[in-house]
């Protein structure tokens, strides 16, 4: 009872303070209860839609006053269950931040808030000859990329959100307000808090303000696509490709079952078998260059075709249907739900554990499309599930353990780009051992009632009474 009052006292507050930007209608929240994942919804109690940096530390002292947590949301996009509220609260909707406050187009940076979406983002620096090169795939907004230390398809070339965050504006637990980082392309000054909070999902602090790295776009742009005879094959291209050091911008694998239901689901007349996407970025001589090199690389491994063009409708329509690949695998099934894997290995090592879990997969009484951002050694499969088959979510389960399992005996990671979330909480365990306990600690320290969305990165979730 005294928890009900609580929060029915705090939602009156909060009515007060924000009118009409704060809401306990059902459909709202029921939509602020879930992300892209497989795990089960879990709404708030209500949905709060702030401006700036004060709105957020107004919401943030209340929640901490009254113990009641509090969970940064984006766009939804999620795939670990970051944005459920397992223990009910406050969803901080930050999409209506959306202020591009500074553009240094000759220092190469920007200053936004956290509900840009990189989409829109990039259309705003189009002029500048400047753009964002982050892409996850997924229409997400930067704080969300940030939260969860996004990287996507052209990381291979131009880093993940931690190699292009340069500073954040951070609402405390509190309620206070730190800022980290700047504008100076390097600093030795104390510990790195800036990389502290990416990647951190909402549970040290919540992110307001941005400064991102920006880079130059390229004079020309190709793209290609080169089917190959086995998975073994692609993969040994592209372990070739950057072992003699070409300086691809996006080299992305599908296998047979994913370039199949992408074709079918874009309309792309494309060859069912193990496929790379390509993308080159330079001047135009050097992207024929990129383009000519890598052909060879691919005819030397059996690659039968390969075929290229630097016409943009071309490369857009390529690239969007890689974007929808995961409901290309959820079109395979009607009324389906996907359970996405996510390792990450020593590019080494990529043959072999691609390899690995293709065997594995040989048996899988689901479908399972494979596919990565391999260039930098990351991949996942997508188990298209029966919801209602207890059976098939649990056999996805155990082929999901012997991934990671298999990718951290080879030096790798449980997640290379989607977070621990709910999803991967005693994976991280297995991971890292000991240091999750150097993480609590941190945790404790920034928010020692856990009312930063509780419940995600660590097994121990309960809010402080």
């Amino acid at each position: 009872m005294d928890d009900v009052r609580a929060i029915d006292d705090l939602i009156a507050r909060l009515q007060t303070q924000f009118g009409d930007r704060c809401t306990v209608n059902s459909d709202i929240r029921e939509r602020h209860g879930r992300g892209e994942s497989w795990h089960p919804a879990a709404m708030p109690d209500v949905v709060v839609f702030p401006h700036t940096t004060e709105d957020v530390s107004a919401v943030v002292r209340m929640c901490t006053d009254t113990n009641i947590p509090i969970i940064p949301f984006g766009a939804g996009t999620s795939l670990e269950g970051q944005v459920q509220a397992v223990h009910g609260g406050v969803s901080l909707d930050l999409s209506q931040m959306t202020k591009l406050i500074a553009i240094n187009a000759s220092d190469m940076d920007c200053v936004i808030q956290p509900g840009v979406m990189r989409a829109d983002l990039n259309a705003q620096l189009r002029d500048t000859g400047l753009f964002f090169p982050i892409d996850p795939g997924a229409e997400c907004t930067i704080g969300g990329m940030v939260a969860t230390r996004a990287s996507g398809t052209n990381a291979v070339r131009y880093g993940t959100m931690r190699e292009n965050v340069l500073g954040l504006t951070v609402v405390l637990a509190n309620g206070s307000v730190v800022k980290t980082g700047g504008r100076a392309r390097k600093s030795a000054a104390g510990y790195d808090l800036t990389r502290l909070f990416v990647g951190s999902e909402g549970t040290l602090g919540i992110i307001t303000e941005i400064t991102l790295r920006l880079h130059g776009i390229p004079e020309a742009t190709a793209a290609a696509v080169v089917a190959f005879p086995s998975i073994n094959a692609a993969v040994e291209t592209v372990m070739d490709v950057i072992q003699l050091g070409v300086p691809i911008a996006r080299i992305e694998l599908m296998d047979e079952v994913s370039i199949d239901a992408v074709s079918r689901y874009s309309n792309l007349n494309l060859a069912v078998a193990p496929t790379l996407f390509l993308e080159f970025h330079g001047s135009p001589t050097s992207v024929k260059e990129q383009a000519e090199n890598i052909e060879a690389i691919a005819m030397d491994r059996g690659s039968a075709s390969f075929s290229w063009s630097d016409k943009t409708e071309e490369r857009s329509k390529l690239w969007q249907a890689r974007h929808n690949a995961y409901y290309a695998g959820l079109a395979l099934r009607p009324n389906s739900i996907g359970l996405v894997t996510d390792v990450c290995v020593p590019i080494s090592r990529l043959a072999d554990c691609i390899t690995e879990t293709k065997e594995d997969l040989a048996d899988c009484p689901m479908p399972a499309p494979l596919l990565g951002h391999v260039g930098d050694g990351n991949f996942h499969v997508c188990f298209i599930m029966d919801k209602e088959s207890p059976e098939q979510v649990a056999e996805a389960e155990r082929l999901h353990s012997r991934m990671v399992e298999r990718a951290l005996a080879m030096g790798g990671t449980c997640t290379g780009e989607h977070g621990i979330g709910l999803g991967k909480r005693e994976l991280l365990v297995e991971e890292a051992g000991d240091a999750v306990a150097v993480m609590g600690l941190i945790k404790k320290a920034l928010d020692p009632k856990n009312v930063l969305n509780p419940g995600k990165i660590f097994t121990t979730d309960t809010p402080e009474s």
